[in-house]
């Protein structure tokens, strides 16, 4: 899980790397910092998005979750015939 201290922690290297420059261990821990970011902020997004639900014009609902698993055996099961 990804803090609000991290992202202060952020804030600051990214103020120290503008103004004075960063030390290596402070580089290191600024891209590992961001890595982790990025990584809880595609977690969060995926969560969001599996539970989306689309109403077609029938009325009837689909899930996104399943339809996006659907699609991509779909895709897999192409590419794997044509050799890719």
């Amino acid at each position: 899980m990804f803090t609000q201290k991290d992202i202060d922690r952020v804030n600051e290297l990214y103020g120290k790397a503008k103004t004075q420059g960063l030390t290596d261990i402070e580089a290191i821990e600024q891209k590992k910092l961001r890595a982790d970011y990025i990584k809880a902020f595609r977690e969060n997004l995926r969560g969001t998005l599996d539970t989306i639900k689309i109403q077609n014009p029938d009325g009837t609902m689909v899930d996104v979750k399943e339809r996006h698993e659907q699609r991509m055996k779909t895709d897999n099961g192409n590419s794997d015939k044509e050799g890719n």
